[in-house]
């Protein structure tokens, strides 16, 4: 089946609901944040945004859920936007290979991540926007309630403050970059910053429609401009090769298309010039990825024939 009209994407959306629901082994939620572990691996929900704003979906489309990592494509944009490509001097653009959360690589690169996308890369990016707004989380807030339409998008204290307490690693991290000078703020505002960034809550609808700048190449929905035409294909090229943690080869070659997973259960994903996608379901496989979500993706571009390759 070949689209050849939006208007055959809710047909394909029901299509994708059916199957996925008939599919068996859904993976397991991400266990170390309370408010996460307790959701139902089976939850299913799917969004698609045109550029105009249209939106399809099915399944559990507007239940919100925790954003988690995907929050790092908004604020890299918010940076990039403000800075332009002095930010590639702190944080590279290259596939880490190793988990979200390692530091193997930070050492012998002296304190330069890898791609903005891990969480040393995601802790340099929020610095930094965090040096020139006052108050990072509040810009990337405010960027989504304007971009979703949904001005009630918030952050879940319940969810940042578990991040908090969980979060050694991410510490670790943020003061082995600061001892290499890349790290502008102290260690303690940027974790604040950081922990409340992932603990947004939004739905598929909320992340499809909010994602559309990337489909309109760096235009805002008010028809204002964020980024320009080159930026955009940077963010996108970067989610494309460095979006899914360590499983973007995989991603790439069953979906095709650039993406953003977090461990909440969600996947953002972009057709320049056509649509934005969010899927969610908190099943996650070994690599942090949803189960269902990835799948739900790869019958997407099969059925509609929309992927960038």
């Amino acid at each position: 089946m070949i689209m050849t009209s939006s208007k055959t994407f809710q047909p394909v959306l029901e299509r994708i609901a059916e199957e996925i629901g008939r599919t068996p082994g859904r993976g397991r939620p991400a266990d170390y944040i309370p408010a996460l572990a307790a959701r139902d691996p089976r939850a299913f929900g799917m969004a698609v945004a045109e550029p105009d704003g249209t939106v399809y979906g099915v399944g559990d489309w507007r239940e919100p859920f925790s954003t988690q990592s995907i929050t790092k494509v908004f604020t890299l944009a918010l940076d990039l936007a403000r800075e332009g490509d002095e930010l590639w001097e702190h944080v590279g653009r290259e596939p880490s290979g190793n988990p979200f959360n390692s530091l193997v690589q930070l050492e012998y690169e002296s304190g330069i991540p890898r791609n903005p996308f891990i969480n040393a890369g995601a802790l340099v990016v929020t610095d930094r926007l965090q040096t020139r707004t006052g108050d990072a989380a509040a810009e990337l807030l405010g960027f989504l309630r304007t971009e979703s339409r949904n001005p009630d998008l918030d952050f879940d204290r319940e969810v940042a403050a578990s991040e908090d307490a969980h979060g050694d690693r991410n510490a670790a991290l943020a003061h082995f970059m600061a001892s290499y000078g890349n790290i502008d703020n102290p260690v303690p505002v940027l974790l604040d910053q950081y922990f409340r960034q992932c603990s947004v809550t939004a739905s598929c609808a909320d992340l499809a429609l909010a994602t559309g700048f990337l489909a309109r190449h760096g235009v805002r929905a008010d028809g204002s401009r964020l980024l320009s035409s080159s930026q955009a294909k940077q963010i996108n090229a970067v989610m494309m090769t460095c979006g899914t943690y360590d499983a973007a080869g995989e991603f790439a070659y069953r979906v095709g298309l650039p993406g953003k997973s977090g461990v909440g259960g969600g996947i953002i994903a972009v057709v320049p010039g056509r649509c934005t996608l969010c899927v969610w379901s908190p099943g996650l496989d070994e690599r942090g990825n949803s189960v269902a979500g990835v799948a739900a993706l790869d019958r997407f571009t099969t059925l509609t024939g929309l992927s960038v390759f």
